[in-house]
């Protein structure tokens, strides 16, 4: 498919100023939105709204710069000639590469590159997804069915308590779970519809709220497809997954497509997982160009597996199991999600109305046993935790239009929004193989209020970008204890103020400077909020960072960040225990570097470098330690696409960390590299997806946990730990049409 820019039609009277004003066009006329237009003689840029309409000053012979992933860069040289007359210009399609991103289109570039490393690496699996945030680990823990343990920023956020996750704006993050705090499943993501990733780190962005502290992830999912697509993977352990894409409507203003996703596996462990897993997504597109455009996404995901959980060293040590067998393999669990997600945009004479309203069920349980016979020597420690969920939303946001490039300019955003949960029937209760219900420890009904507003301004002058925000939260949580004998219904409300402010320097196209701070926090759980009369509800986490960009030459980007992040006092509550634990205040300082290459238009090569120092600021020396924070973590790789054969290598590493305050308890880090290769042949590739190719012995999640087996009399802290994945191979084959 075809694609033009097409930079046009202006007429400048001789008396007045300059002005090189047009739209930029896709194919069949389509307005394309965020082409970077830079007059490279006055440093001056912008980039079309999403009408595809631009302007920016010019004189005579000065040099446009047209840019646009996607597209081959072209230049643009203002004579008398063309001032006078109607010019087209157009930009060739091409591979999405480094030497399409410009440092001074966006505040925030980095998520620009993430969408580079995406087109030359496309994610494998669901899991893999979030791996494309630069400097972001993952782990699962129970049986792939679980949401993964996430790493980011010297944090261990768990399933989501430090980290704002969305897809197409539908928030992911579920408040007061069952489980855990901000808990994130993104299984029901298909990996193939994924066409961009939207990212930012810290506090510092006035559209996140509510778990944007460590940073937020914003998926984008494709808008419409080319092609129907199959695709078949089997490998060991009993894997089989079967994908499906197929467009199903294409006219002159609608597109709609179909994709579902069929995976089942019985993993490494001893016990076999019987994972299952069933995607199913439609997405319509109604678009009028220069109007509107309507964007309906439904979507059904459920999945079931069994686990095995996190196991104690000593009982591999002592050869009670080998390191992938089970103390308790009943446990596992169920969950379910399906989404409703409305996004429209409207295009007025100058701006943009961007509204989107969302509804989800969405249904939870979980069988986990941590502790083994610490606390039951009879029956066990499994514990269930259940919820059924009906979340809803909306938002509404306007901006002002940005395709103005002068000495100096003001574009602005303002949104409203909100959004409702209520989780019924949220459990805390004793089990026995996941059918005999032994005691219940936790049990009542959740509603969550979050209403909120923000503002957020662009102020450009000169080679400065300076962008004032500001975020204001209400919350109201509701708890009704169905465990109490009496009617006991409690009800708590917050208010969160969240200033911003960010600055860019761009002196010329090679550098980009960024000063960025802001406030941003998470919220606790309903049940802390109201058991602690509405103390420490909303903790306020404080951010700055400090960094550069750097492209010393078009197939190079560098770029390096140095970082803190202040959290205060919060009370978090233990899904597991069903008990309130204080965290202390924390405060995290650190240093990020990374680097991509297109080395030749076929070799690409990443890698990002993290290091954290993080510390309790309240505890006494030698017990500040932060308990699974990582120091170091590193990621990288490289991908080959060269005539019919694609290929890929990617690394992952994190250091050893404590374990628990006083690191007298380690969890061991790990290096894992996997590969892929596949081969094109018209419409049909075949490939090998490899994981952990070198076949490392790696613990994929760890913590430090008492608990006592059968045949102890005392119990023992020590590692409990999820192995990694040994050497694992898919072979996978697609046929287009």
């Amino acid at each position: 498919m075809k694609y033009y820019i097409l930079a046009m039609l202006f007429t400048v009277s001789v008396a007045t100023s300059q002005r090189l004003e047009g739209i930029v066009l896709g194919d069949n006329q389509t307005p394309l939105q965020d082409v970077s237009i830079i007059n490279q003689n006055n440093g001056l840029h912008a980039h079309s709204n999403s009408n595809g309409k631009f302007s920016i000053a010019v004189g005579i012979n000065d040099s446009i710069y047209f840019s646009s992933l996607g597209f081959a860069a072209k230049t643009l040289v203002v004579t008398s000639t063309n001032i006078i007359t109607k010019n087209t210009v157009y930009l060739k399609p091409a591979s999405i590469a480094l030497e399409q991103v410009v440092l001074v289109s966006k505040v925030d570039v980095l998520s620009t590159l993430a969408g580079v490393d995406l087109e030359n690496s496309p994610v494998k699996s669901s899991q893999e997804i979030l791996r494309k945030v630069p400097g972001l680990i993952l782990g699962q823990h129970a049986g792939g069915g679980k949401a993964e343990q996430i790493f980011l920023r010297g944090f261990d956020i768990d399933h989501g308590t430090d980290i704002a996750l969305s897809v197409d704006g539908l928030p992911v993050n579920m408040v007061s779970h069952a489980h855990g705090q901000g808990y994130a499943d993104l299984h029901f993501v298909i990996p193939e519809t994924v066409a961009n990733i939207n990212f930012g780190k810290g506090p510092f962005y006035a559209q996140q709220g509510n778990f944007n502290t460590a940073g937020f992830v914003d998926l984008r999912l494709r808008k419409s497809i080319d092609k129907s697509i199959i695709s078949l993977e089997l490998g060991d352990f009993n894997t089989q997954r079967l994908l499906g894409m197929f467009p199903i409507l294409e006219n002159k203003n609608s597109t709609a497509y179909i994709a579902s996703e069929l995976y089942l596996t019985d993993g490494p462990l001893e016990s076999p997982q019987n994972f299952n897993r069933i995607n199913i997504m439609g997405r319509y597109n109604y678009k009028v160009l220069g109007d509107q455009e309507l964007v309906l996404t439904a979507s059904h995901f459920q999945s079931r597996w069994d686990a095995s959980g996190q196991i104690p060293q000593r009982a591999v040590d002592q050869n009670i199991i080998g390191r992938f067998g089970a103390i308790d393999d009943t446990e596992g669990g169920t969950t379910s999600r399906t989404n409703l997600l409305v996004n429209h945009t409207k295009t007025l004479e100058k701006g943009v109305v961007k509204s989107k309203a969302y509804a989800s069920y969405y249904d939870f349980e979980l069988y986990s046993n941590f502790t083994f016979f610490l606390n039951d020597p009879i029956n066990g420690d499994q514990i269930k935790q259940r919820e059924e969920r009906v979340l809803v939303g909306g938002e509404t946001v306007y901006s002002s239009g940005a395709e103005n490039a002068t000495a100096k300019s003001i574009d602005f955003q303002t949104g409203i929004g909100f959004r409702y949960d209520d989780s019924s029937e949220n459990e805390l209760s004793s089990t026995l193989n996941r059918q005999t219900i032994i005691d219940r420890i936790a049990f009542g009904d959740v509603d969550e209020l979050n209403t909120y507003g923000f503002f957020n301004a662009s102020y450009k002058t000169g080679a400065f970008i300076i962008n004032p925000a500001i975020r204001l939260d209400y919350f109201k949580f509701n708890y009704l204890n169905r465990l109490s004998e009496v009617y006991d219904y409690k009800s708590e409300d917050k208010v969160a103020f969240s200033p911003k402010l960010n600055i860019n320097y761009s002196p010329n196209l090679k550098t980009q400077y960024f000063l960025k701070s802001g406030i941003g926090f998470h919220s606790n759980d309903a049940r802390v909020v109201v058991a602690n009369s509405g103390e420490s509800i909303l903790p306020a986490a404080y951010g700055l960072d400090l960094g550069v960009l750097y492209k010393p030459f078009k197939d190079l980007i560098i770029n390096a960040t140095a970082w803190s992040l202040f959290l205060e006092q919060e009370f978090v509550y233990v899904g597991d225990a069903g008990i309130v634990e204080p965290s202390g205040k924390t405060r995290r300082l650190g240093v990020e570097l990374g680097a991509r290459f297109q080395a030749t238009d076929w070799f690409y090569i990443h890698a990002d470098a993290n290091y954290t120092y993080g510390r309790s600021i309240e505890e006494p020396k030698g017990a500040q330690f932060i308990p699974l924070a990582p120091d170091i973590t590193a990621t990288g790789g490289f991908s080959i696409q060269k005539d019919n054969i694609s290929a890929g290598l990617n690394y992952r590493y994190i250091d050893d960390r404590p374990a628990n305050e006083d690191n007298s308890i380690v969890a061991e880090g790990y290096f894992v590299t996997d590969a892929t290769v596949s081969y094109t042949r018209k419409n049909w590739t075949v490939g090998i997806i490899v994981e952990n190719m070198f076949n490392t012995e790696w613990n994929e999640t760890q913590f430090a946990t008492e608990s006592r087996l059968f045949n102890e009399s005392a119990s023992v802290e020590e590692i409990h730990f999820t192995p990694g994945m040994p050497f694992y191979v898919r072979a996978k084959l697609s046929v287009t049409f």
